[in-house]
C-alpha cells in the first residue's frame, strides 16, 4: 500500500483523495506519506529558490558598521 500511495503522490493526486482511498479518518495520518516524498520537498524548494537566488543586487552588509559591530558582539 505504501508504494501505491507514493505513486498517487507522484501523480499529484489530491491528498484528501488519497486519505479517502486509504481509509484514514485523520488527514495527519496520510500526511506521513507527504513527509517522506522528497520530490515534493525539492519542488517546494525549487519554487522558492528563484525568488531568493535571482536577487543580484543585494547590499554589501560588510559596509554596515553598526550591523557588523552588533553581529560581532554576539560572539
Amino acid at each position: 500500500m505504501h508504494a501505491t500511495t507514493m505513486h498517487m503522490l507522484e501523480a499529484e493526486i489530491n491528498i484528501i483523495y488519497i486519505r479517502d482511498f486509504l481509509g484514514h479518518e485523520d488527514i495527519s495520518t496520510t500526511m506521513i506519506y507527504v513527509k517522506t516524498d522528497n520530490r515534493l520537498k525539492n519542488e517546494a524548494i525549487n519554487k522558492l529558490s528563484p525568488k531568493v537566488t535571482d536577487e543580484t543586487d543585494l547590499p554589501d552588509w560588510n559596509r554596515d558598521k553598526d550591523l557588523m559591530e552588533f553581529l560581532n558582539s554576539l560572539q
